[in-house]
């Protein structure tokens, strides 16, 4: 996930395969009826609403499908627990800036940028599912191109640890010898952070799968074991033996 991307962190978990939310969302991507949702009951978002009709119902996936069937757009409660209203016409800004081509997807972009919610859009035709949130944008992507990022991702994990563990042994070895230069103690410090940033681009990958995620994440849980703790650690006894020798 790149820097500017870091906001749907969060989103991504009520997004994940499994729960209604998506299922709602799949649903809409088969049925190819396109849809436009957004998340969020804030004054910013009820004074772009015009017309449309009050629901107040608890969302359910049947529910969220049902209603895509309309032209109009959706509003979700911020918790996306309860559909507030549907076929609801949204009426941003015209002079908000947008790289969309598509109406549904340069009405969603003038929405997120204007109310700073997440909304989603759905594409009819191209089978894409794009999150727009203030001036980001995501694509959420099929489950099976996630499953073999993730896999690729852990075997990578796999190679950075092992070359880790390899890089503690030299230098406990060299710490038998007094032998420890401080090149020594930043490799060490540098393959621990390479293995840490892997595994919050895993983590990420976790959030999406939602319950496909569980095997990745018992073996992302046991490679990680310890690798943060011994980097502080190390840290700290050669900051202290520094102070020493001072």
């Amino acid at each position: 996930m790149q820097p500017e991307q870091e906001g749907f962190r969060e989103v991504l978990k009520f997004l994940a395969p499994g729960t209604p939310f998506r299922e709602g969302l799949e649903n809409i991507l088969r049925a190819k009826t396109g849809g436009l949702i957004v998340v969020g009951d804030s004054e910013e978002v009820l004074g772009i609403v015009d017309g449309g009709f009050n629901i107040n119902s608890e969302l359910t996936s049947a529910r969220l499908y049902e209603l895509a069937k309309m032209d109009g757009a959706i509003v979700l409660s911020s918790d996306c627990k309860r559909i507030l209203c549907a076929n609801a016409q949204l009426v941003p800004d015209p002079s908000i800036s947008s790289m969309e081509t598509g109406t549904r997807h340069r009405t969603a972009e003038r929405v997120a940028k204007q109310t700073g919610e997440l909304v989603i859009s759905i594409s009819q035709r191209r089978d894409i599912i794009s999150l727009y949130k203030d001036e980001q944008k995501y694509v959420l992507e099929d489950i099976r191109v996630i499953l073999a990022k993730a896999n690729q991702a852990i075997q990578t994990l796999e190679k950075y640890r092992s070359v880790l563990d390899q890089t503690l042994n030299k230098l406990s070895a060299l710490e038998f010898q007094d032998l420890v230069t401080i090149s020594d103690v930043t490799t060490v410090l540098q393959r621990t952070e390479m293995v840490l940033r892997i595994g919050k681009e895993i983590e990420r990958y976790i959030n999406e799968l939602g319950t496909e995620g569980r095997l990745i994440n018992m073996q992302l849980e046991e490679l990680l074991a310890n690798v943060k703790d011994e980097g502080i650690l190390l840290i700290k006894d050669y900051i202290t033996q520094s102070q020493l020798d001072l």
